[in-house]
C-alpha cells in the first residue's frame, strides 16, 4: 500500500458513513472495469459494508445539468419551486433541480439522497485529456443546487460539516491540475475539503508518451502500487457493486 492510499485509509477509517461515487467507465462486452472503479471496491471491502455505500454513476440515467443556474431571467437553480415533488424520492424536501423535476427518468435522487444520509462523499474517475472524465462532470453540474443555495439563494449550507474527497486515475497529463481545481470545486460546494482525500495516481509525466506499451505497463503498475489484481476484480465485480448498494 503507497503512502497515500495508506493516509485515506486512516482517515476513513474515522468516518461512520461514506459514500463512494465511481465516474469512470467501460464497455461491458469487454468485461473489463476502471482502475478507479477497482480501487473504490478494493477500499469499501477494506473499511466494510457498515461504513460504506458504492453508487457506479455510469450505471444510473442522470440528464445533463439544463443550466438553470444562468439563465436569460437570472439565476433560477435550487429554488423551492424546482423540489421534486415525489415524496419517495425525495423523503427530505432538499433535492430542488429542475432537471428532476423535469425528467421521469431522472435517476440524481438516488445520489443525493444518499449524499444527505453521509458524512464523507468521495468521487472516483479518470483524468481523460486533461480533465476530470465526462460522468463525473455531468454529475458535478447536476449537483450546482447544493452550492446555489447557500451562495446565492443564501439559505442554508446543507452539506455543512460532511466531508468530500476525489481520487482519480490518469495515464500521463494534467492530473495534478485536475485535483487542484475539482477540491477548489467541492470547496466552493459548500463541503470540507481535507489534504488526505484528494489525489490522483498518473502512470508517467511524460505528457507525449502515448506508445501501446505505456498503456499496458500502466495497468501492471498500477496493480503492483495498489496490490490489486484486476482479473480477479472483474471477476468478483458484479458481486460487490450488489453487495455495497
Amino acid at each position: 500500500m503507497n503512502k497515500q492510499e495508506s493516509r485515506t485509509l486512516e482517515y476513513l477509517k474515522g468516518k461512520n458513513k461514506i459514500l463512494f461515487l465511481t465516474t469512470s467507465n467501460r464497455w461491458e462486452k469487454h468485461e473489463d472495469y476502471p482502475k478507479s472503479t477497482a480501487l473504490a471496491y478494493k477500499w469499501a471491502l477494506e473499511l466494510g459494508k457498515d461504513k460504506v455505500t458504492v453508487i457506479d454513476i455510469p450505471k444510473l440515467n442522470i440528464h445533463p445539468c439544463e443550466g438553470n443556474v444562468s439563465a436569460k431571467g437570472g439565476n433560477n437553480c435550487g429554488v423551492k419551486d424546482a423540489a421534486l415533488p415525489d415524496k419517495l424520492k425525495n423523503p427530505t424536501g432538499q433535492l430542488r433541480c429542475w432537471a428532476s423535476y423535469n425528467n421521469n427518468d431522472d435517476e440524481l435522487y438516488k445520489v443525493a439522497n444518499c449524499i444527505f444520509d453521509s458524512d464523507t462523499v468521495v468521487f472516483f474517475g479518470s483524468i481523460r485529456w486533461g480533465q476530470a472524465n465526462s460522468f463525473y462532470q455531468k454529475l458535478i453540474e447536476r449537483l450546482c443546487w447544493l452550492e446555489n443555495r447557500w451562495t446565492a439563494l443564501k439559505e442554508e449550507n446543507i452539506l455543512k460539516g460532511k466531508d468530500a474527497g476525489f481520487v482519480f486515475v490518469g495515464q500521463n497529463w494534467n492530473g495534478e491540475n485536475v485535483v487542484k481545481t475539482q477540491k477548489q470545486v467541492l470547496k466552493f460546494y459548500g463541503f470540507n475539503t481535507p489534504e488526505e482525500l484528494f489525489w490522483n495516481w498518473q502512470y508517467t509525466q511524460d505528457a507525449n508518451d502515448e506508445s501501446l506499451a505505456s498503456y499496458k505497463k500502466a495497468i501492471t503498475t498500477f496493480e503492483s502500487v495498489f496490490n490489486i489484481v484486476m482479473n480477479t476484480f472483474i471477476y468478483k465485480f458484479k458481486r460487490l457493486y450488489n453487495y455495497f448498494k
